[in-house]
């Protein structure tokens, strides 16, 4: 395993993050068990959660996970905070009271004593930037919290973030979560490049665009019952796939038989590739896929494959709606 820097923080990470979101739901937690001790064992010492995911179940497996491992030590641990947990009027968002509150909670659901990064899962435009950052900050001067990081802002929301630490003297952020994949490029615009000018590592989310980019889809099958697309009532999440991502598919095929890999170790090795790409996240729910996620490790990406998507999705576009979770509508608004 080579590993990699994390920011400028000098972490060194895998060039994948294990993404959690799976587990304690449609992974049971005895799977996720399973998955995760060959993750740590592939080298994966990166594991990327959040408190909303199953409703707490995701963080309780991969607690317990590491208890019975007892590899907790060996893994830089990620969750998030923002959405809702509770009917309280108080329960969701990035004020003082809900990230204090979560943090707590998730370090029992965790079974640890810290958490090594700490992620606003969105922004509350709501709610001013410093009156969530000095909570953070909090939270890392009581060693409850090592770094914190974003997920699903805006460039200007990161930067005015920056700006707001610096200001007040409170610890800044070191990580950045986006959409990125063959079907949806539009970070590549401003947003690989402000991570790179501040030194922000970017662990970029769906890099597979929600199983689009498997190989397994075929335009017959995409919405039948059982498959993730199928099974999706979320509109917003429904046009993540379209018959944009099949051409992709179509177009990269002969390239990963060349190559002798699958189509999603293709797709996945591409984003991993990429300047400014730090190291994706990959969700697998069966051990099949984390093995197939693996994979992508091996695949070198070539000029072939950069021209041969261009010629699909040019650089910047898109042709599936992913961006949406940074830009779409908020719980709250002024």
């Amino acid at each position: 395993m080579k590993y990699v820097q994390f920011g400028r923080t000098g972490v060194n990470i895998s060039p994948l993050v294990l993404g959690c979101m799976m587990f304690g739901g449609r992974t049971s937690p005895e799977d996720s068990y399973t998955i995760i001790d060959r993750a740590l064992d592939a080298g994966i010492n990166i594991f990327d959660t959040a408190n909303v995911y199953n409703a707490g179940k995701s963080e309780e497996a991969v607690g317990e996970a590491l208890k019975r491992n007892g590899r907790r030590s060996s893994v830089f641990l990620a969750t998030k905070v923002n959405g809702r947990m509770s009917n309280d009027p108080n329960g969701l968002g990035n004020s003082r009271l809900h990230i204090i509150e979560q943090c707590e909670a998730s370090l029992r659901r965790l079974q640890v004593d810290h958490i090594d990064l700490y992620q606003f899962h969105r922004s509350s435009r709501h709610i001013a930037i410093d009156e969530s950052l000095r909570a953070m900050d909090d939270l890392v001067r009581t060693g409850k919290v090592r770094y914190i990081g974003t997920s699903n802002f805006g460039s200007w929301q990161v930067v005015e973030s920056l700006w707001a630490a610096k200001e007040l003297g409170l610890n800044r952020f070191v990580s950045d979560q986006s959409p990125y994949n063959m079907a949806d490029r539009r970070i590549e615009r401003e947003h690989l490049p402000m991570c790179q000018t501040f030194g922000l590592a970017q662990i970029p989310w769906s890099p597979l665009a929600g199983g689009g980019l498997t190989g397994k889809y075929v335009r017959a099958v995409a919405q039948e019952a059982g498959t993730r697309f199928g099974d999706e009532t979320d509109p917003g999440k429904l046009r993540r796939f379209s018959g944009g991502v099949l051409e992709i598919v179509d177009a990269i095929r002969p390239l990963a038989d060349a190559l002798g890999c699958t189509v999603s170790q293709l797709a996945l090795a591409w984003v991993m590739s990429r300047p400014g790409v730090t190291a994706p996240l990959v969700g697998p729910r069966t051990l099949e896929q984390l093995e197939d996620n693996l994979g992508a490790l091996e695949v070198e990406v070539g000029t072939e494959v950069d021209s041969a998507l261009d010629a699909v999705v040019p650089p910047g576009e898109h042709v599936a709606e992913f961006y949406e979770a940074s830009f779409g509508p908020n719980l709250h608004s002024w």
